[in-house]
Order: C-alpha cells, then structure tokens, then sequence
C-alpha cells in the first residue's frame, strides 16, 4: 500500500517549491503592457532585486534559465580569445568552464574535486600572470551538484590588486545564504528565479559593476544579450528584450516580499542555515556505524545551506521508494563517483521545519523498508537542532 496520496514533499535543488501566494499571484491574466501599471511592478522588483543581492550595481534581466545566465554574463564579459580561470568544485562549475570554452573563451581551471575553492592556490595563480591575461574569475558560490559552498570575501582578497572581473554563481545560493555583492567586492554575480527566489523557472538576472560596465561593449555582444541595454532601459520592454514575462513578474514581485519584507533576508539565511544543520545531523547519525552513509562535504563551513549532498548505498532504489510509498522527491546523485549510490536533499527556499523533518522520517522509512543499513538517532539529532534557540 502507497502512503504517497496528497501533498508532495520536493526536495530537490530545483525548482524549488513554489509557495500558495506566489502560485495565486501568478495565476491573472495578462494586463496592458503598455501601461504603467506594469511598468511600476518590474521597476519595484528590478530594486527588490539589488536588496536581495545587496548591491546598487547595475541589474540585466533575461527571459531564460541560470544557462541563459551563465551566456549572458560570459557574452559581455569576454571577446573570443580572452582567457577566464575558473574555479571549479562540483559538476556545474565544470559546466559553465565548457559553455565558456564552446564561446571561444580560453578557459584554465582550478579544479578542487568537491571541495570549496582554496584562496592560497588563486592567489599564486593571479601572481604568476604578470601581464593580466586572466580577464575574470569565475566561481560558484555553491555547485549545486556537490553542495560545496565557496568562501567569496576569502577569494577576493586573494584576488589583490588583479585586474580581473570576479563573477559568481549565486544560482543556488541567493536568497538561503549571505550575498553582499558590493561589500565583497564581487563585480558580476548571476542568478536565476527558480530555488531560492520560490518562483518558477524562466527568468536570469545577471548584476555587474561600475567596473564591469567600463569594459564597454564586446565583438560578441548582440542587441538581445546587451547587458547595457537592459540595465539602462527607459521602457518595460527594453529591460526585457521584448515581451516581458508577465505572470511571472507577479510570482516574483510576491515572493521577494515574503523573502525581504515579511520574513527578512538576515532571518530567511538563518532558516536556511537551521535546516541545513539539521539535515546534516541526521545524515551523520545514519553514517555513525560505519555503514558507508556520509556527506559529501566533510568540512561544516564549506556545505551548502540549500542543499546537502550524501552518499548512501542505494541510494537510486531509496529515492524511488520514497516517490511511490510517500510522495517524496530527492535529488540525483549529479556529478557524483557513484550517482546511483548517491543522492541530494535540498532545504531551498519554500521550506520549513515540518517539510525537513517529514523528508528525514520518510527517508529513514525507506532505509528500513529497503533493509539499508543505518544507524540510529537521526530523527532525534535533527530534531534537537530544530529546537536550538533561534
């Protein structure tokens, strides 16, 4: 017998679950898009946007997914034959190093496996190009794929008096940990509507600096990806590049006030932060006989706190009980040495302490149902962060 009927609990790293409000405020018709009514509310969420991101810096808002992102920022940034070094630590930072290599960008790496960027190895590296070949450093702040989240401050001031643009990923990460985009110095930052933002999947956003702005306009650049055209727009459809994506400016007006009026941003990354421990309480009490069940990311201060990567044997078959039997979604084991053995739990977003701790009861359901070997205390661990003094 299933016990799967009624609501779903997703926990995957996107997209995220999309709150009643937001669904609601999504779901009008199309008003005049000529008028100012409109107008007035992507205004209001292109300024909700910079608070979420903490920057005045200039906003380029497209109608696409993080790779949409990802080309729109590589597309302005570089000219064919430019180099960019990359910082790679997961599955996605090694994807956006071969979108770049398919734009004619010179990509070098830095490849630290799973593990977070190392500040020391950056520095050497920018030492060592005397002549500023290196136009940019990228890096994700987490790799949604490993769930190793990076030190951003620490890169920068590893970075010194080097001419590079740094860029960031922020695609799984705005919005459920700490971003100050212009106190930490962070020149281009991308990100997209559809984890931590709580609305669908369709809208990039792509914040860049004074300093990047100054580079000028690239041979790539096309009038559909100018980030200057968008960040300067005196019209709705100039921000867009055409038709703006209308009900989804309403999911996304709706969830930014959740995210940065009603809830606030310092107490919304405390969330994140609290369920993220939880998570990884759980998954250390599992792993606590040896039974081969651990995170992927060792070290507390470089794990994600929207997503936690594990590996547990079984993991495939587990994730498949969980969907039929209760009505629960895991993530993929992406990028991982054994995927069908491992698998990811995201806390992104619309979710809450009942959401975590029925997934964490589910999946230690199915370790039982499916005889794979656990050790005991995970509810209980989790549980006693829950209960932590906010």
């Amino acid at each position: 017998m299933s016990l799967a009927a009624g609501h779903p609990a997703i926990a995957i790293p996107g997209p995220s679950p999309l709150p009643d409000r937001v669904m609601r405020a999504a779901h009008r018709a199309s008003p005049d898009i000529y008028g100012d009514d409109l107008a007035q509310l992507n205004l209001r969420v292109m300024a909700q946007l910079k608070r979420l991101a903490g920057t005045s810096a200039h906003l380029a808002p497209y109608i696409g997914n993080g790779h949409a992102g990802w080309e729109a920022a590589a597309i302005n940034m570089f000219a064919p034959g430019d180099r960019a070094l990359v910082l790679t630590s997961g599955h996605f930072g090694r994807s956006w190093a071969e979108l770049l290599t398919q734009l004619g960008v010179e990509v070098e790496r830095l490849d630290f496996g799973n593990a977070p960027p190392e500040a020391e190895r950056l520095a050497q590296r920018l030492a060592e190009d005397g002549e500023g070949r290196i136009r940019a450093v990228l890096v994700c702040q987490t790799d949604t794929a490993s769930a190793t989240t990076a030190d951003i401050p620490a890169l920068r001031a590893a970075m010194g008096d080097h001419p590079a643009l740094l860029a960031v990923d922020a695609i799984a990460s705005l919005g459920c940990a700490p971003m100050m985009m212009d106190d930490w110095g962070v020149d281009v930052l991308i990100a997209a509507s559809q984890k931590g933002m709580m609305t669908m999947p369709g809208m990039a956003f792509v914040w860049f600096s004074d300093k990047a702005a100054a580079r000028g306009k690239g041979p790539r650049v096309t009038p559909y990806w100018d980030w200057h055209t968008r960040a300067g727009a005196d019209a709705l459809w100039r921000f867009w590049g055409g038709t703006p994506p209308v009900q989804h400016l309403f999911a996304l007006d709706e969830a930014l006030r959740m995210i940065l009026d009603e809830e606030g941003l310092i107490a919304t990354w405390a969330r994140h932060a609290a369920l993220a421990r939880a998570v990884w309480a759980a998954a250390e009490a599992w792993g606590e006989d040896g039974c081969g069940i651990c995170l992927s990311v060792g070290d507390p201060m470089a794990r994600a706190a929207s997503v936690t990567a594990m590996t547990v044997p079984g993991a495939d078959d587990l994730r498949e009980w969980l969907s039929q039997q209760c009505g629960v979604t895991l993530g993929i084991g992406l990028g991982a040495a054994q995927p069908r053995n491992a698998l990811r739990v995201a806390h992104m977003g619309h979710a809450n302490a009942a959401t975590i701790m029925g997934v964490l009861g589910c999946m230690e359901a199915g370790m039982t149902a499916l005889d794979i070997a656990h050790g005991p205390g995970a509810l209980e661990a989790a549980a006693r962060v829950i209960a932590e003094p906010a």
